[in-house]
């Protein structure tokens, strides 16, 4: 299937770009079992800051309920639940008051999370010289859902590709999701492009290809697995495994895995 009249090429940030191993998230135990989470140095940054004698298990479990509550909430019409939000929630769930969740205690907790959340992160090297190649003759911006803009660019520029993109367009800066429109539209915008111009590429079928197909776009879904597509879903224009293989389908020649 051709790509002809395609000037542009719209990625998904984790798992498609950047891959997310939980594996690598700071392990501790928490009610008797292990677990991978932040929580544990959020926790030392809470004991630092406040007196107040607060339990790893505490800290633990209403930040997990403060997750499950903004998934909840995204869930009804895709509406994103900046983490400055959730962490105050987190926060009143610790019956920490008003004037003790001070900015500054806030923008301590976000950074800390954001530092430990970043050392999961992998960016495969090919990633990396694919990008290069298509940004020779390609626009290429990213589209992510994510509640914390800082740690999606953060996570670009240590990858050292940050400057390959035109435009970084993260979900708590629009304050819409995927599959919703809404952010498409802005990243098609801020390029000035027709949907039909931009191939968007993606790992979530319910997100991506759904969103894509939703404005119009051309998608590339990355299907790692050969996950059978569910059958309330139109296909994606295009089916590959790795992200490598765009550059057959783009016109630019067998994959680069360098």
């Amino acid at each position: 299937m051709a790509t002809a009249g395609v000037s542009s090429v719209l990625f998904d940030l984790f798992d498609t770009l950047v891959l997310f191993d939980r594996e690598r998230l700071p392990r501790l135990v928490v009610h008797g079992r292990e677990v991978r989470s932040t929580a544990g140095h959020l926790h030392a940054v809470l004991q630092e800051r406040l007196a107040r004698d607060l339990t790893l298990e505490a800290c633990y479990d209403a930040l997990i309920a403060s997750w499950q509550d903004a998934e909840r909430r995204r869930a009804v019409d895709h509406r994103e639940v900046p983490a400055q939000e959730r962490f105050g929630r987190w926060l009143e769930r610790l019956a920490i008051d008003a004037d003790e969740r001070s900015p500054e205690l806030v923008a301590a907790l976000l950074d800390t999370h954001r530092r430990e959340l970043s050392k999961a992160a992998e960016f495969p090297s090919h990633h990396g010289h694919l990008l290069e190649r298509l940004a020779e003759r390609f626009r290429l911006a990213v589209v992510s859902n994510f509640d914390y803009s800082p740690t999606a660019l953060g996570i670009l520029d240590a990858a050292g590709v940050s400057h390959l993109f035109e435009t970084i367009v993260v979900s708590d800066q629009v304050g819409w999701r995927k599959p919703k429109p809404d952010i498409f539209h802005v990243a098609l915008g801020t390029l000035g492009v027709a949907p039909s111009e931009a191939l968007f590429v993606g790992d979530r079928v319910d997100i991506d290809v759904v969103g894509a197909h939703a404005v119009g776009m051309p998608v590339a879904w990355i299907n790692r697995h050969g996950d059978p597509l569910p059958q309330d879903i139109a296909p994606p224009t295009f089916e590959i495994r790795d992200l490598a293989e765009l550059g057959p389908i783009l016109g630019m020649g067998g994959p680069d895995m360098a």
